[in-house]
Protein backbone atom coordinates (compact mmCIF):
# COMPACT_ATOMS: atom_id res chain seq x y z
CA UNK A 1 0.00 0.00 0.00
CA UNK A 2 1.17 3.44 -0.83
CA UNK A 3 2.58 6.07 1.31
CA UNK A 4 -0.48 8.60 2.04
CA UNK A 5 1.02 12.05 2.40
CA UNK A 6 -0.54 15.43 3.08
CA UNK A 7 0.81 18.31 1.44
CA UNK A 8 0.56 21.38 3.10
CA UNK A 9 2.30 23.84 0.78
CA UNK A 10 -0.10 26.70 -0.73
CA UNK A 11 -1.57 26.17 -4.29
CA UNK A 12 -0.34 25.88 -7.19
CA UNK A 13 3.07 25.01 -5.57
CA UNK A 14 0.98 21.61 -4.06
CA UNK A 15 -0.20 20.42 -7.32
CA UNK A 16 3.58 20.35 -8.53
CA UNK A 17 4.78 18.40 -4.88
CA UNK A 18 1.50 15.94 -5.96
CA UNK A 19 2.64 15.04 -9.37
CA UNK A 20 6.45 14.50 -7.70
CA UNK A 21 5.11 12.36 -4.86
CA UNK A 22 2.79 10.53 -7.33
CA UNK A 23 6.07 9.84 -9.58
CA UNK A 24 7.79 7.93 -7.03
CA UNK A 25 4.57 5.68 -6.06
CA UNK A 26 3.15 7.56 -3.14
CA UNK A 27 -0.63 8.87 -2.62
CA UNK A 28 -0.28 12.34 -1.93
CA UNK A 29 -3.52 14.68 -0.33
CA UNK A 30 -3.59 18.01 -1.18
CA UNK A 31 -4.09 20.07 2.26
CA UNK A 32 -2.78 23.58 2.15
CA UNK A 33 -2.91 25.44 5.58
CA UNK A 34 -2.14 28.71 3.18
CA UNK A 35 -3.91 30.85 0.53
CA UNK A 36 -1.84 33.32 -1.53
CA UNK A 37 -3.51 36.50 -2.20
CA UNK A 38 -1.96 38.78 -4.22
CA UNK A 39 -0.99 41.88 -2.79
CA UNK A 40 -0.60 45.46 -5.41
CA UNK A 41 2.97 46.61 -5.20
CA UNK A 42 5.51 48.73 -7.17
CA UNK A 43 6.90 46.25 -10.27
CA UNK A 44 8.82 49.17 -11.54
CA UNK A 45 12.40 47.57 -12.08
CA UNK A 46 14.37 50.32 -14.47
CA UNK A 47 18.05 50.62 -13.02
CA UNK A 48 17.30 47.31 -10.87
CA UNK A 49 20.57 44.92 -11.35
CA UNK A 50 19.01 41.69 -10.29
CA UNK A 51 15.56 40.61 -9.06
CA UNK A 52 15.55 38.15 -6.08
CA UNK A 53 13.08 35.32 -5.50
CA UNK A 54 12.37 32.75 -2.36
CA UNK A 55 9.70 31.03 -4.07
CA UNK A 56 7.77 30.42 -7.41
CA UNK A 57 4.44 33.12 -5.74
CA UNK A 58 7.07 35.68 -6.28
CA UNK A 59 8.11 35.23 -9.55
CA UNK A 60 3.88 34.65 -10.27
CA UNK A 61 3.35 38.44 -8.59
CA UNK A 62 5.99 39.93 -10.19
CA UNK A 63 5.09 38.66 -13.63
CA UNK A 64 1.32 39.65 -13.06
CA UNK A 65 1.82 43.02 -12.45
CA UNK A 66 5.06 43.37 -15.30
CA UNK A 67 6.07 42.18 -18.74
CA UNK A 68 10.03 43.28 -18.17
CA UNK A 69 11.91 39.66 -18.43
CA UNK A 70 15.30 41.04 -19.16
CA UNK A 71 16.55 41.83 -15.55
CA UNK A 72 18.75 38.75 -14.39
CA UNK A 73 16.67 36.61 -11.72
CA UNK A 74 18.49 35.10 -8.85
CA UNK A 75 15.97 31.97 -7.39
CA UNK A 76 16.49 30.62 -3.96
CA UNK A 77 16.36 26.91 -5.43
CA UNK A 78 15.75 24.93 -8.86
CA UNK A 79 11.39 25.15 -8.46
CA UNK A 80 11.86 28.63 -8.17
CA UNK A 81 14.58 29.35 -11.01
CA UNK A 82 12.35 27.06 -13.19
CA UNK A 83 8.97 28.70 -12.73
CA UNK A 84 11.16 31.70 -13.80
CA UNK A 85 12.17 30.58 -16.43
CA UNK A 86 8.75 29.03 -17.86
CA UNK A 87 7.40 32.88 -17.37
CA UNK A 88 10.18 34.22 -20.05
CA UNK A 89 13.07 35.26 -17.91
CA UNK A 90 16.64 34.07 -20.03
CA UNK A 91 18.75 34.42 -17.35
CA UNK A 92 18.02 32.85 -14.53
CA UNK A 93 20.86 31.59 -11.73
CA UNK A 94 19.43 29.20 -8.51
CA UNK A 95 21.10 28.82 -5.25
CA UNK A 96 19.52 25.19 -5.24
CA UNK A 97 19.44 25.78 -1.46
CA UNK A 98 17.94 28.44 1.30
CA UNK A 99 17.96 31.98 1.92
CA UNK A 100 22.12 31.73 3.08
CA UNK A 101 22.52 29.86 -0.01
CA UNK A 102 20.61 32.73 -1.85
CA UNK A 103 22.97 35.29 -0.27
CA UNK A 104 25.54 33.51 -0.78
CA UNK A 105 25.01 33.42 -4.74
CA UNK A 106 24.16 36.96 -4.87
CA UNK A 107 27.21 38.06 -3.50
CA UNK A 108 30.02 36.38 -5.29
CA UNK A 109 28.37 36.89 -8.28
CA UNK A 110 27.24 40.49 -8.32
CA UNK A 111 28.85 43.75 -7.42
CA UNK A 112 27.17 46.52 -4.78
CA UNK A 113 28.09 49.60 -7.02
CA UNK A 114 26.48 47.99 -10.18
CA UNK A 115 22.89 49.05 -8.55
CA UNK A 116 20.50 47.93 -6.37
CA UNK A 117 19.01 44.49 -6.11
CA UNK A 118 14.76 44.00 -5.70
CA UNK A 119 13.20 40.94 -3.63
CA UNK A 120 9.72 40.24 -4.47
CA UNK A 121 8.53 37.77 -1.79
CA UNK A 122 5.47 37.61 0.79
CA UNK A 123 4.36 39.71 3.55
CA UNK A 124 5.64 36.73 5.90
CA UNK A 125 9.25 35.60 5.27
CA UNK A 126 12.04 33.03 6.33
CA UNK A 127 15.30 34.31 6.84
CA UNK A 128 17.01 38.16 5.95
CA UNK A 129 17.39 37.54 3.03
CA UNK A 130 17.92 41.96 2.95
CA UNK A 131 20.07 41.72 5.99
CA UNK A 132 22.85 39.14 4.66
CA UNK A 133 22.78 41.40 1.97
CA UNK A 134 22.94 44.82 3.53
CA UNK A 135 26.01 43.79 5.37
CA UNK A 136 27.92 42.81 2.13
CA UNK A 137 28.12 46.12 1.28
CA UNK A 138 24.33 45.67 -1.28
CA UNK A 139 21.25 48.31 -1.96
CA UNK A 140 18.45 46.13 -1.20
CA UNK A 141 14.64 46.83 -1.52
CA UNK A 142 12.24 44.40 -0.72
CA UNK A 143 8.48 44.45 -2.15
CA UNK A 144 5.23 42.41 -0.87
CA UNK A 145 3.75 41.05 -4.07
CA UNK A 146 1.28 38.80 -1.96
CA UNK A 147 0.06 37.28 1.63
CA UNK A 148 -0.20 33.90 2.55
CA UNK A 149 -3.14 34.03 4.57
CA UNK A 150 -4.15 31.15 6.87
CA UNK A 151 -6.43 28.85 6.49
CA UNK A 152 -9.65 28.66 9.39
CA UNK A 153 -10.19 25.59 9.31
CA UNK A 154 -8.20 22.07 8.96
CA UNK A 155 -8.47 20.89 5.50
CA UNK A 156 -10.70 17.82 4.44
CA UNK A 157 -7.73 15.64 3.85
CA UNK A 158 -6.92 15.57 7.41
CA UNK A 159 -9.67 13.64 8.18
CA UNK A 160 -8.57 10.88 5.60
CA UNK A 161 -6.02 8.14 6.93
CA UNK A 162 -2.81 9.31 7.11
CA UNK A 163 1.09 8.71 6.89
CA UNK A 164 2.76 11.70 7.10
CA UNK A 165 2.46 15.34 6.71
CA UNK A 166 5.05 17.61 4.43
CA UNK A 167 6.11 20.80 5.42
CA UNK A 168 7.63 23.18 3.25
CA UNK A 169 7.64 26.25 5.64
CA UNK A 170 7.26 27.03 9.48
CA UNK A 171 4.69 29.10 9.20
CA UNK A 172 2.89 26.19 7.70
CA UNK A 173 3.69 24.35 11.06
CA UNK A 174 2.65 26.96 12.84
CA UNK A 175 -1.23 26.94 11.45
CA UNK A 176 -1.58 23.35 11.63
CA UNK A 177 -0.85 23.49 15.30
CA UNK A 178 -3.07 25.86 15.70
CA UNK A 179 -5.43 24.51 14.59
CA UNK A 180 -5.42 20.87 16.21
CA UNK A 181 -4.92 18.36 14.19
CA UNK A 182 -6.47 15.01 15.27
CA UNK A 183 -4.40 11.62 15.93
CA UNK A 184 -1.10 13.47 14.86
CA UNK A 185 1.03 11.06 17.38
CA UNK A 186 0.44 8.33 14.93
CA UNK A 187 1.94 10.26 11.90
CA UNK A 188 5.24 11.31 10.37
CA UNK A 189 6.45 15.43 10.45
CA UNK A 190 8.73 15.51 7.21
CA UNK A 191 10.06 19.06 7.10
CA UNK A 192 12.14 21.39 4.46
CA UNK A 193 14.42 22.42 7.07
CA UNK A 194 15.87 21.98 10.97
CA UNK A 195 13.70 25.44 11.41
CA UNK A 196 10.31 24.01 9.77
CA UNK A 197 11.30 20.64 11.90
CA UNK A 198 11.31 23.08 15.18
CA UNK A 199 7.89 24.49 14.04
CA UNK A 200 6.20 21.06 13.75
CA UNK A 201 7.73 20.00 17.34
CA UNK A 202 5.13 22.03 19.06
CA UNK A 203 2.91 19.48 18.01
CA UNK A 204 3.03 15.71 19.00
CA UNK A 205 4.11 13.62 16.08
CA UNK A 206 5.12 9.64 15.71
CA UNK A 207 8.36 11.54 14.30
CA UNK A 208 9.81 14.60 12.99
CA UNK A 209 11.99 14.14 9.92
CA UNK A 210 14.90 16.75 8.77
CA UNK A 211 15.25 16.75 4.78
CA UNK A 212 19.32 16.41 4.17
CA UNK A 213 19.28 19.39 2.22
CA UNK A 214 16.19 22.13 1.84
CA UNK A 215 15.32 20.82 -2.00
CA UNK A 216 12.26 19.08 -3.02
CA UNK A 217 14.06 15.79 -3.84
CA UNK A 218 15.62 15.74 -0.44
CA UNK A 219 11.97 16.02 1.00
CA UNK A 220 10.81 13.64 -1.00
CA UNK A 221 13.66 11.10 -0.24
CA UNK A 222 13.33 11.71 3.68
CA UNK A 223 9.71 9.96 3.26
CA UNK A 224 11.83 7.01 1.66
CA UNK A 225 11.01 7.57 -1.67
CA UNK A 226 13.54 8.03 -4.63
Amino acid sequence: MSLRVAITRAAPENARTAAYLQQRGASPLLAPLLDIVPRAFDANVHGVQALLFTSSNGVHAFTRESAVRSVPVFAVGDATAQAARALGFAEVRSADGDVAALAALVARTLKPAEGKLVHIGGAHVAGDLGGALKNAGFSVERRIGYEAEAVRSLPLAFREPLDAVLFHSARAAEILADLGPPDTHRLKAVCISAAVADAARKTAWKQVIVASAPREDALVAALGLG
